[in-house]
């Protein structure tokens, strides 16, 4: 079926048996087993299939289907709606791409449901399908593996992004800033914007998950999802620090294009006081009046020039020192 990426059923953490949808029902009707479905960008009949079959709650799976929800945990009953954001970077466009991922979990349940860009979880799978001790603990630590898998997925990203600011401050304290600068630092700023938009409610929804919700969650899984809290509070310190550096870096920027400019200014301004001075005495002696006693001096042209010459080259030497050329 389109949008079905994988459906199985679990047994003392082996897999037992691949199964349809409609083949839910008779599957769970053993006490021992549990099910694990991931769709992708599913179709509204199947997605309300799915709900039939688990009973899931009908605001979560409109958020299932619509998508572009914010990151965040919701429990309904005896199950859990878990929505996060992935993200992966496009190295050709050098941008983020951001999808998102919802989770249903229930006791012997759990749907991933992917949207946009994002990685496939059959690594996730396999490495679950790898360790049964664990996958035996059910569909905790199978909420665990995905949330996981996500979260690592922001630290090449933050890596990523930290390497190309290094990059940047290069540029700009090697004297090579430009206003391109300027526009990859905004970008770069509005990808940290929406990283942190992804990772920031995560720290409440690991909270719930080890203190306030547990009680959905077994006790030998508890301590996974305190890892999951501690690589999120890293990664947001992370995207802060980054966030601050890139303001820095973008007002050191815009300072060193200023002094750039001034120092041009400065230039222009010299040689323009310079030329000044042959230009208003030509101006002068370029009029046509009859009465200019000193156009019949034998020496007036001589002293005009030495006059000229004089003036510039004091003006040149003052400039210079001054640093203005």
């Amino acid at each position: 079926m389109s949008g079905v990426v994988n459906c199985a059923a679990y047994a003392e953490g082996r897999r037992v048996a691949d199964l349809k949808i409609e083949g839910i029902s008779e599957a769970l009707k053993r006490d021992d087993r549990f099910v694990w479905i991931g769709l992708h960008e599913p179709e509204e009949a199947l997605l309300k299939q799915v709900q039939a079959e688990f009973g899931l709650h009908d605001l979560a799976v409109e958020d299932a289907l619509r998508a572009h929800q914010r990151p965040k945990l919701e429990r309904y009953d005896d199950s859990l709606f878990v929505v996060m954001r992935t993200a992966r970077m496009n190295a050709a466009a050098k941008r983020i791409e951001f999808g998102e991922t919802h989770i249903f979990v229930g006791p012997r349940y759990v749907v991933s449901v992917r949207h946009g860009s994002s990685l496939s979880y059959a690594e996730v799978r396999a490495r679950c399908e790898s360790t049964p001790a664990l996958l035996s603990q059910g569909s905790g630590f199978v909420l665990y593996a995905l949330m996981d898998f996500i979260v690592d997925q922001y630290f090449p990203i933050v890596d990523g992004l930290e390497d190309e600011l290094e990059g940047l401050e290069g540029e700009i304290f090697g004297e090579a800033f430009s206003r391109e600068t300027t526009t990859r630092i905004y970008q770069l700023k509005r990808d940290l914007l929406e990283l942190k938009r992804a990772v920031s409610p995560l720290v409440d929804v690991c909270n719930r998950l080890t203190r306030y919700d547990a009680d959905l969650i077994p006790e030998d899984t508890r301590p996974y999802f305190r890892d999951i809290y501690d690589h999120v509070i890293r990664i947001n310190e992370m995207v802060d620090m980054l966030r601050e550096l890139l303001t820095t870096a973008l007002e050191a920027n815009l300072s060193l294009i200023s002094v750039s400019q001034n120092e041009a200014m400065k230039r222009l301004t010299g040689w323009a006081a310079i030329i000044a001075v042959p230009t208003m005495v030509a101006g002068i002696y370029g009029m046509n009046f009859k009465m200019m006693p000193e156009l019949e001096w034998p020496w007036g042209y001589p002293v005009v020039m030495a006059v000229m010459v004089g003036a510039c080259g004091f003006l040149y030497y003052r400039f210079k020192r001054a640093g203005w050329l």
